[in-house]
């Protein structure tokens, strides 16, 4: 992290990223660079590298928000959530199966995994708040039902979870994927946003908007005019 001399170069988010669980899972730390009030999103294992970075930051957790119900994104959310005293936000309600049966996949993926009810379930159009940022929540179905993204306007930055990789999409081929609903909510929920919206996806490199409108093998605008 640079040094600066002037407030006014400092953006008002910074993020991490840390690769949690054997899948190898993009867990998002974010914070609040007025209030240094921080979110995990997708907190799905390895808890104390979670708490390394948190301190490693200087932030304060304030909360924790979850994309979707999968294992190597929310196994251990709800112990890290009871161990530092923070609240769950996220997913939308249509993955609470997905969580009900965290227990159960954890034992099939050799994955720690504890079911939990999340303090707020999101719905398409309301806000999430972190220190002073806010977040849009865009709900995006098709890799779950219940899947969520979260948008911070003025950074240009989204946390996509399992929708779009660099290069690709989403798998639908779990209980309710649904390959239209999911191309419908990136074409119709996520391009809007601008090309130059920089995404973290669930898994692997960064990309942004425009890029995968042209090259991606799925979701590229010339794939889809093909269809």
């Amino acid at each position: 992290m640079s040094n600066v001399t002037s407030t006014a170069n400092v953006p008002p988010l910074r993020a991490a990223i840390v690769p949690v669980t054997p899948l190898q899972q993009n867990c998002t730390l974010f914070w609040c660079t007025k209030t240094k009030k921080a979110a995990f999103v997708d907190p799905g294992g390895d808890l104390p590298k979670l708490k390394a970075a948190l301190q490693q930051s200087g932030a304060t957790l304030e909360k924790i928000l979850i994309t979707h119900g999968h294992i190597d994104h929310c196994g251990e959310a709800g112990k890290l959530a009871k161990e530092l005293g923070v609240p769950i936000e996220g997913p939308h309600e249509d993955d609470r199966f997905w969580i009900a049966r965290l227990d159960d996949d954890g034992r099939q993926y050799g994955i720690a995994g504890e079911v939990f009810e999340p303090d707020r379930w999101l719905v398409h159009g309301e806000q999430v708040t972190v220190g002073e940022l806010v977040l849009d929540v865009i709900h995006c179905p098709g890799h779950t039902p219940g899947h969520v993204v979260f948008h911070h306007g003025p950074s240009k930055l989204a946390i996509v979870g399992d929708v779009i990789f660099q290069g690709s999409i989403g798998r639908t081929d779990f209980p309710r994927g649904n390959l239209q609903d999911l191309l419908d909510a990136i074409t119709q929920r996520l391009w809007p946003l601008g090309d130059d919206v920089t995404f973290v996806p669930g898994h692997g490199p960064t990309s942004n908007f425009g890029h995968e409108r042209k090259t991606n093998a799925f979701v590229a605008d010339d794939v889809l005019a093909a269809r």
